[in-house]
């Protein structure tokens, strides 16, 4: 898929293929776990989020570049605040934390070789290890054509970068283009549609551009309302007493 250029063509993008795409899809079944899977994998960092928020799992150098990328993929704009506002970049972190991410909840047994894409996945790297390893390959391809890191670049200089990741146009050490890209593209939109108890959708900015209602227990009052607008705010689960 391409990145369209202009904010609002790609804030109505990622709306169409937030209902093509779901948002666990990568987490169920795309990406295998590899090496240094733990299996007891820990359910996400506690302490506080948002501005006081201090990664677990990522450097200060690839938490520029998770916050940069996020920010090309999802900016804000007229209609509303983007991913780094939204807390994406703690909602990666966060995940990186999570037995997914240690590649507990996969078959991980050798061989490793390359099949034909109706096989699945066949590489040996953990989420963990493709948002490494992807970030350090990525940002080493920067330093050799710019002189700078991912996060260094002007925005024009990300965006032509981050599709020539996308078409495979660049060789990375360690992992392929294609599927580091398309890691960092299906992670940010769960993060910034996911419930905010995880760390992103911070606000609950995802839900409310597109109007869904969040973790409400019972919707019996506007059954059969059909064409009506839904006019509760949407709640997180996180949410003890939803405003009314």
């Amino acid at each position: 898929m391409s990145i369209p250029n202009t904010p609002n063509t790609r804030r109505s993008f990622l709306g169409k293929a937030l209902w093509l795409v779901p948002l666990a899809s990568l987490q169920a079944c795309d990406l295998p776990s590899g090496t240094a899977a733990s299996p007891e994998g820990r359910a996400g960092p506690p302490g506080p989020t948002g501005a006081n928020y201090v990664p677990v799992f990522l450097s200060k150098s690839e938490w520029a570049f998770v916050a940069a990328m996020s920010d090309r993929l999802i900016p804000s704009d007229a209609m509303g605040p983007g991913a780094v506002e939204a807390g994406v970049p703690e909602f990666v972190d966060r995940q990186m934390e999570t037995p997914y991410a240690h590649g507990a909840l996969w078959y991980m047994q050798g061989p490793f070789m390359a099949a034909a894409p109706e096989m699945g996945y066949q590489l040996k790297l953990v989420p963990r290890d493709i948002v490494r390893l992807g970030i350090a390959a990525a940002n080493d391809a920067c330093q050799r054509q710019f002189k700078k890191h991912f996060a260094e670049l002007d925005h024009t200089r990300q965006e032509a970068f981050m599709r020539a990741l996308q078409q495979g146009e660049l060789a990375l050490a360690d992992v392929p283009a294609k599927l580091f890209f398309g890691f960092m593209l299906q992670i940010t939109r769960e993060g910034f549609f996911s419930d905010p108890i995880h760390g992103g959708n911070r606000n609950m900015v995802g839900w409310k551009l597109l109007g869904f209602p969040g973790a409400r227990a019972d919707f019996m009052d506007f059954a059969n309302q059909n064409g009506a607008k839904y006019p509760m705010p949407p709640v997180s689960i996180g949410d003890a007493n939803p405003k009314a």
